[in-house]
């Protein structure tokens, strides 16, 4: 199924590296346009089958999430996400290897009912989230470079 949002970007990064900041909670917050943060639940630490708790804001506007990873590896790192229970979204992170380091595509998938779409309008104050995603899809992979970068 095509995403609702995607771009990429080439970083002059190992693979590792990129791996590791996208799949640890406090990195990834460091880079993403809308997660602030979070914590594992359970057995901590990226693996497939792991929880976590993530909190998202957009101005005033904050909304917590819970995330199972479906796949932990150095080529892709994905979670679908659920908001009160329902399936929300899924992020995944590709990394392949490039030349000079490796080229890093974020995607997400929009796995909202229809019914609930008017609600979370309400919580996160965006109206077309397929449009809003793809800019912060750009906006993250931009802080990405520049932090695996440095």
């Amino acid at each position: 199924m095509t995403p609702d949002a995607t771009a990429h970007i080439d970083v002059a990064a190992s693979p590792q590296r990129v791996f590791d900041l996208v799949s640890d909670l406090r990195g990834l917050s460091g880079v993403a346009e809308e997660y602030s943060g979070g914590r594992w639940l359970g057995a901590g630490g990226p693996r497939v089958g792991a929880r976590f708790r993530g909190v998202n804001r957009r101005g005033w506007r904050v909304w917590p999430t819970t995330s199972t990873v479906t796949d932990c590896s150095v080529e892709r790192f994905a979670f679908e996400v659920k908001s009160f229970g329902l399936a929300v979204s899924r992020w995944q992170y590709d990394i392949e290897p490039t030349a000079t380091g490796c080229r890093v595509t974020e995607s997400t998938w929009d796995r909202r009912p229809a019914w609930y779409k008017p609600v979370t309008v309400l919580a996160t104050g965006v109206k077309d989230r397929a449009v809003t995603n793809q800019a912060n899809i750009e906006a993250t992979l931009a802080r990405l470079k520049h932090a695996v970068e440095a």
